[in-house]
């Protein structure tokens, strides 16, 4: 017993020491959810069977008597009660499935493609044709920043289900938030996410720099995605800033600072100025009084007032300098203009 449990301790220490932990199988879904999906498909299984059973009997008792609808009542409860329960209970699986489908997807559609040009074509062809396939795509700027930007939301719908595993409180069935879809912005991927009980949305707002370090990103923002469902929420990672680049305007390069011409439409005539300043009748001259007679120019005086100036001409009968207006407390009031 010595020797044998001696070399199960040297075998063991040896192991951790050459690997740096101890071996087993992978965990691909907890044993937490897994019971609490198991329970929750036993409920759902009796309660779906009742009710089913029970009205399925009612209705087949118009029908048939009433000993072969409880017969028929009872099998079609137990039928619907085992798909419900067996939906509850591979939903974790299912969920995992939802998260690998796109990869699913175009694995399927790779070994379907490639399969079906070995029936068809030589080796040559094939690798004509995938070299084409891949080549094309990526030669071409437009197609490959596309190609480029889906990738990215593969790999965000990973990396937040990573995040929400790590950093996110789950609830007390240990099932995390469901990640829907993603798309390309100009500035990264927009995620859309399914909140489960026990999480809200100021829970996800308190944690957005974990989110951006586990998704690779500069910064990432959480709002509602739905006015009437608190459960929908919208998850933008922000890898770039788009509105960083210089606009220079249109009138810095023209030389000497000429105003823009334009040419009448319709017609071949020569170009013609533009108009610099707005030609509006309706509002008066600023430079004419109510009387039609031209106002008063103001000029500054050597002691920092102002005072009214009027030219003196033939017109002027009197030979005097018109006075300038006063208030009634005795100030002048072109010191205030």
């Amino acid at each position: 017993m010595s020797k044998v449990s001696s070399a199960r301790r040297f075998g063991r220490s040896a192991y951790r020491s050459g690997l740096g932990h101890r071996g087993g199988p992978v965990t691909i879904i907890e044993d937490r959810v897994s019971r609490s999906h198991a329970r929750t498909a036993r409920v759902a299984f009796y309660v779906t069977a009742v009710v089913v059973g029970l009205l399925a009997a009612a209705i087949a008792a118009s029908y048939v008597p009433a000993l072969a609808a409880l017969l028929i009542g009872g099998v079609l409860g137990w039928i619907v009660g085992v798909i419900v329960a067996a939906v509850i209970t591979c939903w974790p699986v299912l969920r995992v499935l939802w998260w690998w489908a796109p990869e699913i997807c175009l694995t399927l559609l790779g070994i379907f493609g490639w399969s079906l040009l070995t029936g068809h074509t030589n080796l040559l062809v094939r690798l004509v044709a995938l070299a084409l396939l891949v080549g094309v795509p990526a030669a071409i700027p437009a197609s490959r920043r596309f190609l480029i930007a889906c990738a990215w939301c593969l790999i965000v719908r990973h990396r937040l289900r990573v995040c929400f595993h790590e950093f996110i409180i789950t609830n007390r069935s240990g099932t995390l938030p469901l990640i829907l879809w993603a798309k390309p912005t100009p500035t990264g991927e927009r995620v859309w996410a399914w909140l489960r009980p026990g999480l809200s949305l100021h829970d996800l707002q308190t944690r957005v720099d974990h989110i951006a370090v586990a998704c690779w990103a500069d910064t990432v923002t959480v709002e509602a995605a739905s006015d009437s469902n608190a459960a929908l929420v919208r998850i933008d990672i922000k890898r770039r800033t788009v509105l960083t680049g210089t606009v220079r305007p249109p009138l810095a390069a023209l030389p000497g600072g000429a105003a823009p011409t334009d040419v009448a439409p319709g017609t071949d005539a020569s170009p013609r100025q533009a108009p610099t300043a707005l030609d509006l009748p309706d509002v008066p001259n600023p430079d004419t009084t109510a009387t039609g007679k031209a106002a008063p120019k103001v000029a500054p005086t050597p002691n920092g007032t102002a005072s009214a100036k009027t030219k003196t001409g033939k017109a002027n009968a009197g030979g005097q300098a018109p006075q300038t207006a006063a208030s009634s407390g005795g100030d002048d009031v072109s010191d205030w203009i």
